[in-house]
């Protein structure tokens, strides 16, 4: 059972299930302030993986953000202090190739946080607004891939049901000398997803990317904050970055569903580097959080 404090004291042991098993979730939280929005691969600790979560809280002096420690036997939950701007309902965050110890997390209404992690805490570097923000856009995903000695980001509007798809948006992506993220020139995809087929779901919960560049998103349901739930993960299409910085995206005009979920909203995936498993997370709003491992990253 998860043992929750106060947002600045909280340590939580869970589980009983090996790591990566895979019909095991993992309770991170019991309530709608500890659900997994976004999750960043941090670093592997023995028999295990540290990973970076950020919570969608929205009022002051609420937890931002935490470190989850994935291992057989157990999982371990620790806060993370968030030293400057305190961001509005952080949906997703992403390690920076090549730059240690250093994410860059998204806020909803598209706002970029760079952030150095040290220990326990997380310093913002700088931050700066999303480009081709379009009317309406809420966003809940944010990738980074590194191909070719180039970094592109991918991200996207959630998109609501059958009258709004998905936005998946690309760009080319370099960094201020003064440490502000910089965006190249944006494309665009639109995505619709083949489950759930609710009138309220969201094409793309979030998205991460392979070692090879396939794009693996999770697409969710959310009828309130009691439920129900429902979600899935797809293999949508594929990035490539070229050496001159060119970021092309090609979506399959089929995406294989690679497994559903119901009664969990996944919030968040990643994808493991040098592994086939993706860690996923659950924002479940009053139910709390849960995370797992599945083998969705070998392609």
């Amino acid at each position: 059972m998860a043992r929750l404090g106060a947002a600045t004291a909280l340590l939580t042991m869970l589980g009983t299930a090996p790591a990566g098993a895979a019909d095991e979730w993992r309770r991170t939280g019991g309530d709608a302030r500890s659900g997994v929005s976004g999750i960043a691969y941090e670093g592997r600790t023995g028999d295990g993986v540290r990973v970076l979560v950020v919570h969608d809280n929205k009022r002051g002096g609420q937890a931002r953000l935490s470190r989850i420690t994935h291992r057989d036997g157990s999982d371990s939950v620790s806060p993370i202090t968030w030293d400057g701007a305190e961001p509005v309902d952080l949906e997703a965050v992403e390690a920076v190739p090549g730059l240690p110890g250093e994410y860059l997390a998204l806020a909803a209404r598209g706002i970029v946080y760079r952030l150095k992690v040290t220990d326990s805490t997380a310093t913002v570097v700088d931050y700066t607004p999303l480009p081709a923000i379009g009317e309406g856009d809420d966003f809940e995903s944010f990738a980074l891939v590194s191909q070719n000695g180039r970094i592109a980001a991918l991200w996207a509007d959630r998109g609501a049901g059958a009258d709004r798809p998905a936005t998946l948006y690309a760009a080319p992506l370099a960094f201020a000398s003064w440490g502000q993220p910089q965006f190249g020139g944006v494309t665009h995809r639109a995505y619709r997803t083949a489950y759930p087929s609710d009138s309220v779901a969201r094409h793309i919960s979030d998205i991460s990317v392979t070692d090879s560049g396939r794009i693996i998103a999770s697409s969710a349901a959310d009828a309130g904050d009691d439920g129900p739930f429902d979600s899935a993960v797809s293999d949508m299409g594929r990035v490539t970055v070229s050496a001159a910085g060119r970021v092309r995206v090609t979506l399959d005009a089929s995406p294989a569903v690679l497994g559903t979920f119901p009664e969990y909203k996944i919030e968040g995936v990643e994808c493991l580097p040098g592994s086939t498993e993706a860690l996923l997370g659950t924002d479940d709003e009053n139910r709390g959080g849960y995370v797992r491992a599945m083998p969705y990253c070998g392609r």
